[in-house]
């Protein structure tokens, strides 16, 4: 007998004993008979049994798949870019920003452009692809930089902010087994534990003035930048351009040349971009934002057709307020103008013009003579 069988037994025994000994006989027979096939002979009754209690059916039990995708741990759904269950939430309260549809189209372009100044620049057959384009913390970010690797910082001089370059170590080796005349068909040679000579450093360097040559070029039609070479380093810590509580917009790239090749990483925080954020808001190129031009052509046409009002003023008086209720029929206000004084023309109590007072005809008019130009305080 298993210990299933076992426990199965006690438990009718219990409930028999709960039952009393009024119960029928015939009832509790069934009862356990009950409870003896729900048990069974597979050793899996006891969690079965809890479930059961009352003549329930029995809770299913999650298999270890269906707990992977309710903890958001599915493989499958990883790699299809995307998260699930509880990591979705909990991910979800980490970077939730708005989306740059322009920014992707910017990021097309330098990859465009890559292709073709790599291929200059090393004089082998080169392939860029822009992997993708995420949203991330920069402190997160920094951590999850794999060693050892180099970070370019560099200056966008019209946004007066910083961005980062980060190229992987496969990336490295690369770059200088084919800038050192490498031959084709061996792998990179990778060595670990020792840092980065001066040749490498500068062999690297040469290859962020092309990539920041070639971003500066994808961001022109939206918006001339230039991006200055500031400092190349080796630590993540030296590379800090933003608190880690920051925003920032990753685009991950793939460089292949042939057999050989790398990652460049490019760090871009939202601070940074944000001298041209309603550009980057755009869905296409040229959008404008709450503009009609058909309307402002239609406004300003019937603007131009407005009758106005305006007013000459041959002098003003300041009095006390006891002078003018002690006014009479009769009384006189003296003016200090002459026949010979400037007038005032105003236009809803804003002056416009000064003129001299005369008639033309049966009628007094006012002839023009300057504008007032109002000074900006």
């Amino acid at each position: 007998m298993t210990v299933a069988d076992d426990e199965g037994e006690d438990l009718a025994a219990e409930w028999e004993a709960a039952l009393g000994d009024d119960e029928a006989e015939g009832e509790d027979d069934d009862l356990a008979a009950e409870w003896e096939s729900m048990v069974g002979d597979d050793g899996g009754g006891g969690a079965d049994l809890l479930g059961a209690v009352g003549g329930r059916e029995s809770t299913r039990v999650l298999n270890q798949d269906e707990i992977d995708s309710l903890l958001g741990f599915d493989e499958d759904h990883d790699e299809e870019g995307g998260q699930s269950g509880i990591q979705a939430i909990l991910n979800s309260a980490l970077v939730s920003y708005e989306r740059l549809p322009m920014l992707e189209v910017v990021f097309d372009r330098l990859v465009r452009m890559m292709s073709t100044s790599m291929r200059n620049f090393t004089s082998d057959n080169v392939e860029v692809s822009l992997d993708n384009i995420v949203s991330i913390r920069f402190g997160d970010y920094l951590n999850s930089i794999p060693l050892p690797a180099m970070l370019g910082v560099f200056k966008a001089e019209e946004w007066d902010n910083y961005g980062l370059l980060t190229i992987d170590s496969s990336m490295i080796y690369s770059i200088v087994d084919v800038l050192l005349g490498g031959r084709r068909g061996t792998a990179a040679m990778r060595i670990e534990g020792r840092p980065y000579t001066t040749i490498e450093r500068n062999l690297v360097e040469r290859m962020v003035h092309v990539v920041l040559n070639d971003l500066s070029a994808a961001f022109d039609p939206l918006s001339p930048v230039s991006f200055r070479f500031d400092r190349l380093e080796t630590n993540p810590r030296f590379a800090t351009i933003s608190r880690p509580s920051n925003a920032a917009i990753v685009a991950k790239l793939r460089i292949d040349m042939e057999d050989r090749g790398g990652r460049v990483e490019m760090l871009l925080p939202y601070a940074t971009l944000e001298p041209v954020r309603e550009l980057l808001l755009q869905m296409f190129m040229g959008e404008k934002f709450g503009r009609d031009s058909i309307w402002e052509t239609h406004l300003a046409r019937e603007l131009w057709q407005t009758d106005v009002d305006l007013e000459a003023v041959l002098d003003e008086q300041y009095m006390e307020l006891t002078d003018i209720i002690n006014l009479k029929i009769g009384s006189q206000i003296m003016f200090n103008a002459t026949p010979d004084s400037d007038i005032e023309i105003r236009c809803g109590g804003v002056s416009m013009y000064t003129g001299k007072m005369g008639r033309k005809g049966n009628n007094i008019a006012v002839r023009i003579d300057d504008e007032i130009t109002k000074q900006k305080g």
